[in-house]
């Protein structure tokens, strides 16, 4: 299984100056998995210098919301690449995920999980499985937005954008060309949102292109996952945004053997964070019984990225021969496979013991051999003319009738503006609603230039001024209206940039 990462140069030469490296133990079982990989990477030879780093719950609970701290931020930005163990968030209101934070305050758009079966070592029924999933890291829902619009009604924005589609689609072809892999999967759900998810098949499609030697596909991400979780040998490359991409990438590990196997890596222009992906798992920290595993995978990427490829190979041998023989933890131990159930510092030695080595049955890892460097282009802004068709306004009314507010509004003075539609949770309610669609107090009130074209498809939209929208808003507030949001409705080189409602 290839797990290099990339931008920089894959080195053969080795550095003189250890690497300097901003290392978090984490919180919960995050010291223990820490101080085994520790180890295990100071035996190996890493040629590294850990700067040690508070991050989490021991920060939250000293009174900084954000959970890092600016002597953190210091040594991050000085060293500029992280090895990560898990952390906590504490429960409560106020505390914002760390996580999400460092990706996106570092630019580190790219995550990346390869899974590979270790079958028959460890039980999986897909012995062929060897899948990486690229996933987006900064956009899509994740971005956290979210608001309480009425007593009724709360919403999440979903913000994908161009350059980072861009980004993300060519980091997942880029890693394909330099590790020879032969195809790179799309999932999305474009055929319901075609903006959004949209968005990001048309620029797949048009990087594809760039790309003839690797085969490309794209899949609804619902019907992918379960195609994934079937039969995952038919997949090499998965390319994906943020929500799709965190559920698929935890689909494969586990069906891999366990989410405790998987390490992760997170991966900017200018900063790489690597950690396993699973939880702090308080429940049993301070037994010593927790799976390094991840956390040793995740410091065999860093290894890689800082161009220790060697020593990568030398450390990942070590651990699928120690898998090999039979050296399991709790997690993964099952009788009569297993030779003997250690703790999660004798796995550690057991990995040490066998630096070397390599595995009998398992690939054995050869990151050494390798050259090649993912090349990224500069996003270039398309120029695009852009015209103002309407507004979407949005209400709290507590009436039940939406043709009761359709008559309404549809007979209030706004020159040069019409009401085109209500919808409700979506679907379009006035005029022709059905009288069985149950109705929130959040209506969405469409309203276009009296000069469209809204007897059939409604696909001819004149331009309005926001003069005119702001008149409109502002004799809706005079009529006693509780406007929520607007939404101005554009037009991009004359397309119609805007969702119909269902059934408009």
């Amino acid at each position: 299984m290839s797990t290099g990462l990339l931008y920089r140069e894959i080195s053969k030469t080795k550095s003189e100056k250890a690497v300097k490296i901003a290392v978090s133990q984490g919180d919960g079982i995050g010291p223990e998995i820490m101080q085994a990989t520790l180890n295990i990477l100071q035996a190996a030879g890493a040629n590294i210098e850990p700067e040690f780093i508070d991050l989490g719950q021991k920060v939250y609970l000293a009174g900084n919301s954000a959970g890092i701290d600016s002597e953190a931020w210091d040594i991050i930005k000085r060293n500029k690449v992280i090895l990560k163990a898990p952390i906590s968030t504490p429960q409560g209101k106020g505390y914002k995920s760390l996580n999400v934070t460092l990706r996106k305050s570092l630019g580190l758009f790219a995550n990346v999980r390869p899974v590979a079966a270790l079958d028959p070592f460890i039980s999986t029924g897909h012995r062929n499985m060897d899948v990486v999933i690229i996933r987006e890291n900064e956009e899509d829902l994740y971005a956290g937005i979210e608001h309480q619009q009425t007593s009724d009604v709360v919403q999440c924005l979903k913000l994908i954008t161009r350059p980072g589609c861009e980004r993300i689609i060519r980091y997942a072809f880029e890693y394909a060309r330099v590790y020879r892999r032969k195809k790179v999967t799309c999932m999305l759900k474009d055929n319901i949102m075609k903006l959004t998810d949209g968005l990001f098949h048309r620029v797949f499609d048009e990087i594809a292109q760039e790309y003839p030697e690797i085969k490309s596909e794209t899949q609804i991400i619902d019907i992918g996952a379960a195609k994934l979780a079937a039969n995952p040998e038919n997949y090499d490359v998965v390319v994906t945004s943020n929500l799709y991409g965190d559920i698929i990438s935890d689909i494969v590990a586990e069906i891999a053997g366990s989410v405790g196997l998987a390490g992760s890596a997170n991966i900017g222009r200018e900063a790489a964070m690597f950690e396993a992906i699973h939880g702090s798992a308080p429940d049993i920290a301070g037994f010593n019984i927790a799976n390094p595993s991840g956390l040793i995978n995740a410091a065999v990427m860093m290894l890689a990225h800082i161009g220790q490829n060697e020593i990568a190979d030398k450390v990942r041998n070590a651990w699928l021969a120690t898998i090999e023989d039979g050296y399991h933890t709790a997690d993964i131990f099952k009788e009569g496979r297993s030779k003997k159930c250690v703790n999660t510092q004798e796995f550690a030695d057991e990995v040490i013991r066998r630096l070397g080595d390599v595995p009998r049955v398992l690939e054995v890892s050869h990151l050494g051999n390798g050259t090649g460097k993912i090349r990224m282009k500069e996003y270039q802004r398309p120029k695009m003319h852009k015209s103002l068709v309407g507004t979407d306004v949005f209400l709290d009314w507590q009436g039940s009738d939406p043709n009761e507010l359709g008559s309404k509004l549809a007979n209030l003075d706004t020159p040069g503006i019409k009401l085109k539609m209500i919808t409700n949770r979506g679907v379009k309610v006035y005029p022709g609603g059905m009288d069985q669609t149950y109705c929130t107090d959040h209506w969405r009130c469409r309203f276009v230039s009296r000069e469209a074209n809204t007897s059939t498809s409604g696909l001819s939209y004149p331009g309005i001024s926001y003069l005119q929208v702001l008149s409109l808003l502002t004799k809706l507030v005079i009529d006693g209206y509780d406007i929520i949001k607007t939404e101005n409705l554009y037009e991009f080189d004359g397309q119609p940039a805007f969702s119909l409602g269902q059934g408009e």
